[in-house]
């Protein structure tokens, strides 16, 4: 049985959807130059690839998240899964002295690091994915 999200959880979704799919998009064309400077240099791919493909991931989730209400559980779980994927970029950031988005200073690029475990829980909360995770067993 699938429970219910409360208002909030739903805004929560809608708005991290939307995010997502703005974010994707600016990886797509007006922010892409930028967004290469958060792929880890030792990743062993074409920056611009990275931040195409990650673009189009994002894309994809954002949509996935206000469209795919039925399937919430998997998405929340794979949205927070991307953003532990994309988390090792904004490490580079940081390491790296990288400046992008206005994170032009050793503190802000850190404290930025801060903000991916609450995106993380967001995606989780905002989906009932930790909450419904029993779901995924009983489907399996």
């Amino acid at each position: 049985m699938t429970r219910q999200l409360s208002n909030p959880r739903h805004a929560a979704r809608l708005a991290l959807g939307a995010f997502l799919a703005y974010a994707g998009i600016s990886h797509l064309s007006f922010a892409r130059e930028e967004f290469q400077a958060q792929v880890p240099p030792s990743l062993p791919l074409d920056p611009d690839l990275v931040v195409i493909v990650s673009g189009v991931a994002e894309v994809g989730l954002g949509v996935s998240l206000l469209a795919l209400l039925k399937k919430r559980v998997h998405v929340g779980w794979i949205v927070a899964l991307f953003f532990v994927a994309v988390f090792p970029g904004n490490i580079a950031q940081l390491l790296e002295h990288r400046d992008a988005f206005g994170l032009d200073t050793y503190g802000k690029r850190l404290a930025r690091l801060f903000f991916q475990p609450v995106l993380i829980a967001l995606a989780l909360w905002a989906t009932g994915a930790w909450r419904d995770r029993d779901q995924l067993r009983a489907k399996s």
